[in-house]
Formats: C-alpha cells, structure tokens, sequence
C-alpha cells in the first residue's frame, strides 16, 4: 500500500543520510531489514524469531551467523503487533525504551547493543526513530561501560508519539504537530487542535474528538462530561407553563359548569348542546395533554403525548366543524321544498363529530402500531449539553396527523366564514370564524419555529401552541354565551318568554 510505502522510503532516507555524515557513526555503517507483519500474530512470532535467528534454516536459539549484527528493532505500526514483538524479545532480555525517564531512556543489560523502538507508524516517526537509535550507538560508542547509565535519545512515549526533533521543542497540549513543507520529516510547527478536538499529551500528531457524551475544555488539553438537559418543572420557563396549563383547565371547567347549569336556556340549547359539552370537555383535555411535555421523556410520556395531542384536538376541531355545519344546514332547511330538513338535528352533527374523529384516531393506531416515538438521546446539536427528547420514530406519520388537523381547521374555518352572516339570533359563525383564525394562525407559525428550534425550547413551542389555540377556541366562543347567561340574566327570560307564547 501506498501509504506504508513512505515509511520504508523514510527509513531508507534515514539510514542513508546517516552513513552519510561522518559525525555520527564513523567507520560504522547501517544497513536494515524490512518485514511485513501482515496484521497477524503468527507471522510476527515467526519474523521476530527470523530476526534473533535466522541462518539457512530457521532454528529458534541457535545462531551460526555473526557478520550482520542485529542492532536494533523498530517495532510495527500498530501497537498490537509492537506487543506480539516485545512477548519475543523479552525472553531474550532484549531492553526496551522506557519511557518512564523524561528525554532520558536507562539502558540496562545490552547484549549486542540491540534496542526496541515502538513508533506510531508515521513516516516523519520512523525518520527519527533511525536518528534515536544511531544517537544512542554513538553515545554508547564513547562510553566504556553503559551499565546503570542513562542515555539522551531523541524519543518520547514509544506508544504514543514519535521522537523529539532535534529541530523543534514539543508541541504543548492542546495542540498538534503540522509539518513544515519543503523541510524534513522532523521540522514541524506546533498549531492549535480544532474545534471540537482535544490533545491531552505532548507533541501529539493529531487531535482527537471527545466521546460523544464529552465536550473539550477551554484549553482543549481534556473532556468534560456534558449535562442531560429537557425541560422540567423546576425551572422558570417550565414552572411558567405548568401555571398556564393548570390555569386554563380550570377555566373550562368553570364555564362547563355553568352551561350545566343554566342548560335550559335557549342560549346553551342552540347549536345543539351535547356537542357543547363534548368541545368543552376535549378543550380541557387539551389543556392537561400540554403536561405530558414536560418532564423528562420516557416511553410512556413519549408514545402518548403526540397521539392524545392529535386525537384529543382533532375532537375539538371537529365539534367546532359540526356546529358551524348545523348553523349552515338549518338555515337552508328554512326554505320552502328544501331536502335539507332532514339532515337538522343531532344526526349530522354526530356523524361529523364521530367520522372525522374516528380518520385521526386510526391514523395514531397505525402510527403506534408500526412506528411509535421513543425517547432518545441528541448528543450532537449542543456542544456542552445532551437534549433528552422524544423520538417522534415515523416524521410522516407525525406530518400527517398535523396535516389532517389543519385540514379539518381549514375547512372550519371556510364554513364559519360563509355563514357568518346568516341571519339568526343565536348564530355563533361571527365568532366561530375568529376563534378559527386565531386557531390557524397560531399552529401556521407553529410550523416553521418547531422546525427552527431544538431541545427544551422545541418543547415549549410546542406547549404554547397547545395552550394558545386553545385559550383561542374558549375565548372567541364561550366568552360572549357566558357574558349572556352570567351578566344578562333578563335576556335570557325575554327569550324564554318569546319561545313559549310562540
């Protein structure tokens, strides 16, 4: 491979440049051997052994040929092989770099001057790993006795880095080496790691990146845990939801009960008031089903929240659709020979109610059944933060469910629209057809600021779109029946009166 060519093109480099120069090793000339290990256990026992006993025939602790003497080992590119090695060599008493000393490496027991130096594989490594061991012949060469001695080779952490350059310091943490063009493998420049990486260790080649569960410090010498983030009750934007969902329940069920109340009255009974009841009973659980957001996700509160919000909705929109409907078709029936008369009642309205909410219901079972969401883990969008958040596990049929809710909204609101003006005294389609507009209005911006937003403050966009529509929906119908039946008493009565002399 191309790639490991290089490196056997610097140790050729290396050793020819050394015969070269006479001020290293004089009168000493350097030859070497190069085997491939092949990645493979057996094949590096075999050529180790090859290495320490090698004649015409291969016999372990036997060695008839002395005129080539083996002065040092480099080990392989990666340190699995350089272990298969030193098993070998270790036997044999064979020394090893030891890289407890700092620049300085003790050299004990050095039969036949034979060294083992474990590089990272780098072409500029293997250059300096050549110069290490000639710097160390040398130094042994002028010293009588070697025992118990340390001596300066231009080596650092034989596991983890290549050799100090005689032309550069090391390189601090936090930043890696990067070549100098035109110059030789060991003239490098120090430069900052990237973003997102750390070096922990001196004179590192490259930077690494943090797990993904980490974030680099200030420094970029270490990681740092990253914190799980979703939004709870305990901070303020939650604790500020959580009043609102709780406050506006309360609300409905304030104005449930008065309807209950004063269900005889010809305001409650128009428009057909057990549908009344069903659009105030599915607004209050829309209040409650924004809870399910907050919190940490689990699998309960994920495979919930998103259908109950679809389903729960859907009814509301869909008995704002059956009254409106009803306002449409009872005014038509009013004219003479009309066939709509026989479609004014409750049978129309209970036959939207249940048909479109029954479409929304199997478009969640499906989506349950075959794809639910899940809670997951984003490591990757913050730096310094996890968002635990809901897996919606099938983005199509999420879309979809949204998509059918604003159709129905849509349609809505075109009906109220259209018959905001029919003349009636008890027509709700005025206000029906705000309520509508505020409805859309607030899930069209939903869209792209959901889309737009990650984490925590996806939840609460989501949360306020809940609470805002809804707050829309109870506002823009019940407050003008309410102002009625609380505040004007006598019109009610007036009313009453008219409908029994007639």
């Amino acid at each position: 491979m191309i790639k490991f060519y290089q490196h056997n093109l610097a140790l050729a480099f290396a050793v020819n440049e050394i015969n070269a120069n006479p001020q290293i090793l004089p009168n000493v000339t350097l030859g070497f051997h190069i085997y491939d290990s092949y990645f493979d256990m057996k094949t590096t026992y075999h050529t180790t052994l090859g290495l320490l006993f090698k004649s015409q025939k291969f016999v372990p602790n036997y060695k008839c040929d002395s005129q080539k003497n083996l002065l040092a080992i480099i080990g392989g590119l990666d340190s699995q092989t350089s272990f298969h090695m030193a098993e070998i060599l270790g036997l044999y008493k064979i020394p090893q770099v030891d890289d407890m000393c700092t620049g300085e490496e003790r050299l004990e027991n050095l039969p036949g001057a034979i060294f083992e130096m474990h590089m990272t594989g780098h072409s500029y490594s293997v250059y300096n790993a050549v110069y290490a061991i000639a710097y160390a012949l040398k130094a042994m060469a002028s010293s009588n006795s070697m025992d118990g001695k340390c001596v300066q080779l231009q080596h650092r952490q034989p596991w983890q880095g290549p050799p100090l350059s005689v032309c550069n310091d090391y390189c601090r943490p936090g930043s890696q080496k990067k070549m100098k063009e035109g110059e030789k493998f060991c003239c490098y420049n120090c430069a900052p790691c990237p973003e997102g990486k750390i070096s922990s260790q001196k004179d590192m080649l490259d930077c690494v990146k943090c797990q993904e569960n980490q974030y680099p410090n200030k420094d970029q010498t270490g990681c740092i845990c990253k914190v799980t983030t979703f939004l709870s009750f305990e901070e303020p934007l939650g604790i500020s939801l959580t009043v609102l969902a709780a406050f506006f329940p309360m609300i409905t069920f304030l104005v449930l009960s008065t309807f209950i109340k004063h269900r005889d009255t010809p305001i409650v009974k128009a428009n057909n008031r057990h549908i009344t009841y069903i659009l105030l009973v599915s607004l209050l659980l829309c209040f409650l089903c924004s809870l399910l957001f907050l919190g940490e996700p689990n699998n309960w509160t994920c495979s919930i929240r998103q259908t109950a919000f679809g389903i729960i909705f859907t009814v509301a929109v869909s008995c704002v659709l059956a009254k409106t409907t009803t306002v449409v078709v009872a005014f038509m029936a009013t004219k003479p020979g009309s066939s709509m008369r026989k479609w004014v009642g409750k049978k129309l309205a209970n036959s939207i109610l249940l048909s479109c909410s029954l479409i929304q219901a199997a478009v969640c079972t499906v989506w349950l059944g075959t794809s639910p969401p899940f809670p997951d883990l984003d490591m990757q969008f913050l730096n310094r933060e996890i968002i635990a958040e809901c897996n919606e596990g099938s983005m199509v049929m999420f879309y979809i469910v949204l998509g059918y809710l604003g159709l129905l909204s849509l349609i809505s609101l075109t009906v109220a629209f259209l018959a905001r003006k029919l003349p009636d005294s008890f027509n709700e389609a005025k206000f029906i057809t705000f309520s509508m507009l505020i409805f859309c209005s607030v899930w069209l911006s939903f869209i792209p600021t959901y889309l737009s937003t990650k984490g925590k403050y996806m939840v609460a966009v989501e949360i306020f779109s809940i609470l805002a529509s809804s707050a829309g929906l109870l506002a823009c119908i019940f407050s003008p029946k309410c102002y009625l039946i609380l505040l004007m008493p006598e019109l009610n009565s007036r009313e009453q009166l008219i409908r029994r002399k007639n």
